[in-house]
């Protein structure tokens, strides 16, 4: 009795011996053990830089003229080379790029534009010329820029229809075109020479073409002379759009 009992325990002590190693083993066979899954490799946040927005219809000739420093500019657009008709857009630049204001109808010269201005071609200069000077017959309605006023600015006779002048030079901003900037838009220097021409402005308009100066309503003259700063260093950008375009 005593032996069998003995020969009982013998069989039963390997299962006891192994009974957790061998029941741990048995159950990874049953039940295989997961693959870790990959970590996630982190996605980097691209935030999409824009770009700067810049001044419609201006190509990359015309906006690399813009100096880096000027905050304001006054496009002109004209119609075509040899039209009269334009467009005046005052732009002001911000954190995201240049902002435009309205666009206000305007005149250029009778002929249109020309890249070589010369003494009585009767054609605007294309180009970009910084605003330094204002003045007129009128007091000064605000300017920011140095505005002189004068009986020089009066205007007789009439325009190229038969427009009467008078009241054209009530506001002017001098375009710094073949003249010497910081002087009163009627200083006669003309570092171009005479023939070269000069007296270029931006005016209130009368109904008709220029000699070679731009202009606009009395009232939008005003509001130029009201904004530009010259702390922002504003240029006016003109000529005929497939020209700025380029």
């Amino acid at each position: 009795m005593i032996q069998r009992r003995t020969a009982v325990a013998l069989l039963a002590s390997p299962l006891l011996l192994t009974g957790c190693g061998g029941g741990a083993e048995a159950t990874e066979r049953q039940t295989p053990a997961r693959r870790p899954e990959p970590a996630a490799t982190p996605t980097p946040e691209i935030q999409a830089e824009q770009a700067p927005q810049g001044i419609p219809g201006l190509g990359p000739k015309r906006s690399a003229a813009i100096p880096d420093r000027c905050e304001q500019a006054v496009v002109v657009t004209g119609r075509g080379r040899n039209s009269p008709l334009c467009t005046v857009v005052l732009h002001e630049r911000t954190a995201t790029g240049w902002q435009p204001g309205p666009a206000w109808p305007a005149h250029n010269a009778l002929h249109g534009w020309s890249a070589h201005h010369m003494s009585g071609d009767l054609r605007s200069p294309v180009g970009v010329y910084t605003l330094s000077d204002a003045g007129g017959l009128l007091p000064d309605p605000g300017s920011k820029l140095p505005y002189r006023r004068s009986g020089g600015f009066h205007s007789p006779g009439t325009g190229f229809a038969g427009e009467p002048l008078e009241g054209a030079f009530d506001y002017v901003v001098a375009i710094d075109y073949n003249r010497k900037p910081g002087t009163s838009p009627l200083d006669w220097t003309r570092p171009l020479g005479l023939s070269r021409g000069g007296g270029i402005w931006l005016h209130v308009d009368h109904g008709g073409p220029t000699h070679g100066c731009v202009s606009v309503a009395k009232a939008h003259m005003k509001d130029l002379l009201r904004t530009l700063d010259p702390d922002r260093h504003p240029v006016v950008v003109m000529g005929y759009a497939d020209w700025l375009a380029g």
